[in-house]
């Protein structure tokens, strides 16, 4: 093989190596977002098709004494606390900018978000998401979020 045509070969499978990393990357976005999408529709059962069994939901942030708190969730609670939530509430969580992280079958997106409630600014921070690739489908095995209000955008 000439010089030239194994330099060919090797930058195409390179591009090729760049284009299938970025597909995945959407196919991870996608995860998310369709979880939001769920949510944000009340919609329990749609929110379970973007997650694994066992899912970890955690968070963390400060409380007014300035104190760091951490609290683990069970997925279950999450579910009720949004199907409950009552037609007269509106809510979104906007993601506001987006770091994934891709290697074989895991994934990180590092989601940056604001929350509102009843039209008016609520809180922001961080969701970050682990996925696991199970054949061909992502799906979040854990979540961890921060919230606060220092810091955000609409201060």
């Amino acid at each position: 093989m000439t010089g030239k045509l194994f330099l060919i070969v090797l930058l195409g499978a390179a591009l090729t190596s760049v284009t299938a990393q970025e597909a995945e990357k959407e196919a991870v976005k996608q995860t998310v977002q369709g979880f939001f999408e769920a949510f944000h529709k009340q919609d329990s059962v749609g929110m379970k098709g973007f997650v694994a069994d066992g899912v970890l939901l955690q968070t963390t942030g400060r409380n007014q004494e300035g104190k760091t708190q951490f609290r683990s969730q069970e997925i279950e609670k999450l579910y009720q606390s949004i199907v409950g939530i009552p037609d007269s509430i509106t809510f979104q969580e906007k993601l506001t900018s987006w770091n994934i992280q891709v290697d074989r079958t895991m994934a990180n997106a590092w989601v940056g978000y604001e929350f509102w409630l009843n039209g008016n600014f609520s809180h922001c921070g961080i969701n970050s998401f682990q996925l696991i690739n199970f054949d061909g489908a992502w799906k979040i095995v854990y979540l961890i979020d921060t919230r606060g209000r220092a810091g955000c955008l609409q201060e």
